[in-house]
């Protein structure tokens, strides 16, 4: 007998990071920066944070497709690792800029007065001077990248937590976790949230420190950091979905009431995958907002997470290569129809402006995949590998799955 092994039993792993190492390459070899030229800087970025979308999407699917909790806050947590680390790169840059410009003076300033001038810089445009308490490890990278997941998890684990102990399911806990994604947006619209309210943070795709790397150079750094964040989310997320693990989660998300009652401690499955899911979403805002340039509350409000839920069902619930699929046709088909590429449609007495009707396309094709394709993109990778067939056996299946091998009670197999 043959021992089954992680890949063999995950064929899609080896052939997601098969794909993802040779799109890393091409794009490599005909970048601006790294090249031939053919791909510029910017769509280079794109590619970045397509990258990024793809690693969140995953992580989505995984606390709703495979564990049946339709979050609608995981982009808050995303959004709370851009912030984590463009406090530092809005800190470390400004204090090189100004530190030359004051080293330059007769008198050459103190610690605590560049420090002053630092606070002053950063929170001049919402009418302060001072370093809110939530700075306080704002000098410090490694503190910072701690934060990056801290922040994130520890407010998943809390939230997860208090909901999951109250047994709140459907839903509610839905609405919950949008009423939490509400609440952290609106606080951070505020000017004395600490992080510049509306403004928020600007100019983070200048890294401290590679003044003189140009940003053709930077570019493919990041794209290779998140291709590397996605493969190794990806490995993460398969290897939690199978084995007992995963069984436990579907048994979860197919009937939570059958698994309690077989002596599993539901909430705690439920809290690990929510508080997981929680963490990588904010790596990925972490490696996102660089290239994005700038992270604002609007990155947090609770339509971000919907869209999200939209990315995953359009690509396949269920399938983390769905997920990533459907995040990446969804980010750059937006990025091509908002960005002006898409021509303009004149039908005489009206012309189409995409811009104005890509978010009724977008709803159009939610509708439409879950009406008429409700396993989503990925399904179709399923049916082009005859995946899940129903094997021959003395008796109909019983059950969810449809691949179950199972006998009528009485009767041996034949």
């Amino acid at each position: 007998m043959t021992r089954k092994t992680f890949l063999t039993e995950n064929r899609s792993v080896f052939w997601f990071l098969l794909s993802l190492g040779v799109f890393a390459l091409i794009i490599t070899v005909l970048a601006d920066g790294s090249g031939n030229g053919m791909i510029s800087t910017s769509f280079v970025k794109t590619l970045g944070r397509t990258l990024c979308l793809m690693l969140v999407a995953i992580a989505m699917d995984v606390v709703w497709g495979y564990t049946g909790i339709l979050s609608l806050g995981h982009m808050a947590f995303f959004g709370l690792g851009g912030y984590m680390i463009g406090m530092w790169l809005m800190y470390a840059r400004t204090e090189i800029v100004l530190t030359a410009s004051l080293n330059a003076a007769p008198i050459p300033p103190t610690p605590e007065e560049i420090h002053d001038a630092i606070g002053s810089q950063i929170f001049g445009l919402v009418g302060s001077s001072e370093f809110p308490a939530i700075w306080y490890f704002a000098p410090s990278l490694p503190a910072q990248l701690a934060l990056v997941v801290l922040v994130p998890g520890v407010l998943a684990l809390v939230f997860g937590w208090l909901a999951f102990r109250s047994r709140v399911t459907g839903v509610y806990l839905s609405i919950l976790t949008q009423a939490m994604t509400l609440a952290l947006s609106l606080y951070l619209f505020q000017n004395d949230s600490g992080l510049r309210g509306n403004n928020g943070l600007s100019g983070l795709q200048n890294i401290p420190g590679l003044g003189d790397v140009p940003q053709s150079h930077l570019s493919i750094a990041f794209f290779w950091a998140s291709a590397v964040a996605l493969g190794a989310g990806y490995v993460l997320f398969a290897w939690v979905v199978s084995g007992k693990m995963g069984s436990v989660i579907r048994g979860v998300r197919d009937n939570e009431s059958r698994v309690r009652f077989l002596g599993y401690h539901v909430e705690s499955y439920k809290l690990f995958i929510f508080t997981l899911t929680g963490i990588v979403s904010g790596i990925a805002g972490a490696l996102y907002y660089p290239q994005a340039g700038i992270i604002n509350p609007n990155e947090i409000a609770p339509i971000a997470s919907i869209y999200l839920a939209v990315w995953v069902a359009i690509g396949g619930r269920g399938r983390l290569y769905g997920a990533a699929i459907g995040a990446a046709v969804v980010s750059l088909l937006s990025s091509w129809f908002t960005g002006g590429s898409a021509p303009d449609v004149n039908l005489g007495i009206y012309t189409i402006q995409w811009t104005d009707w890509w978010l009724v396309l977008l709803g159009l094709s939610f509708v439409a995949v879950t009406l008429l394709a409700p396993k989503g993109i990925g399904g179709l990778f399923d049916l082009i590998g005859n995946r899940h067939p129903v094997p021959a056996t003395s008796s109909t299946a019983a059950g969810p799955d449809l691949g179950a091998r199972r006998t009528v009670e009485g009767e041996e197999e034949k």
